[in-house]
């Protein structure tokens, strides 16, 4: 194994690499052989010393005047990612969210197939979603150990949600990502990951409202006689 590989990426990095890897992938589907720093900095809507430094915790460092070789810099993203093979989940809730997340198609496009889903509620059991037969709670540790599953994805209510990821780690489940608007607790050496909306749409209010402070800025501005000191007599 190469030096880089048995380094620690900040994580900081490791949330960029797949924002590169979606956009490398869109160059290369349009034909473009290399990209600069500056380029994908532009793309990605970071500064290009910090794309400079993100790779070469891959070991890449492009070449002057040419730049990164995209389809290289795929490849050295993917196996960074653990992306070489798939990466089979299970999801524990089958309501209106869980539905929607084993029948979105990009996670198998992606290396991440629904090996599952679960639910306590007898109404929803023998349904199929996404091709995927909801199953009951209880079947939960033979879906992990018969589809090899490290990943878990809890998209139950909130109070319902903690003992949703203690199931998951009980079955050995290691990674998990958490819909549930709550905190989880779980033992060391279990990563969580949660996807809170209300906080990426309070992200977004923010640069609305610097937009529309903005604008509201440049119109005042635009009025004649506006910010002219008064000259005296």
């Amino acid at each position: 194994m190469s030096p880089h590989r048995t380094r620690r990426i900040p994580e900081a990095t490791v949330a960029r690499l797949p924002v590169y890897l979606q956009l490398l992938v869109e160059q290369s589907e349009l034909g473009i052989d290399s990209i600069s720093s500056d380029g994908l900095a532009e793309l990605a809507g970071v500064n290009a010393a910090k794309v400079r430094k993100d790779l070469s915790y891959l070991g890449s460092y492009g070449t002057r005047g040419v730049g990164y070789e995209v389809d290289y810099l795929v490849y050295q993203i993917r196996r960074e990612l653990g992306l070489e093979h798939e990466w089979p989940v299970v999801i524990v809730g089958a309501g209106n969210l869980g539905q929607a997340l084993a029948g979105y198609g990009g996670f198998n496009e992606r290396g991440f197939p629904v090996a599952g889903i679960v639910d306590i509620d007898p109404a929803k059991l023998d349904t199929v979603v996404g091709g995927v037969r909801v199953r009951p709670l209880s079947d939960l540790a033979q879906i992990v150990s018969s589809k090899s599953v490290s990943i878990g994805v809890v998209a139950t209510p909130p109070g319902a949600a903690q003992d949703a990821a203690d199931r998951l780690v009980k079955v050995g489940v290691t990674s998990i990502l958490n819909f549930a608007p709550v905190v989880l607790s779980v033992p060391a050496g279990v990563t969580v990951r949660k996807v809170d909306l209300a906080v990426e749409l309070q992200i977004l209010s923010y640069h609305e409202q610097r937009r529309a402070a903005t604008s509201a800025a440049g119109q005042l501005h635009a009025v004649p006689g506006h910010g002219r000191r008064g000259v005296s007599a």
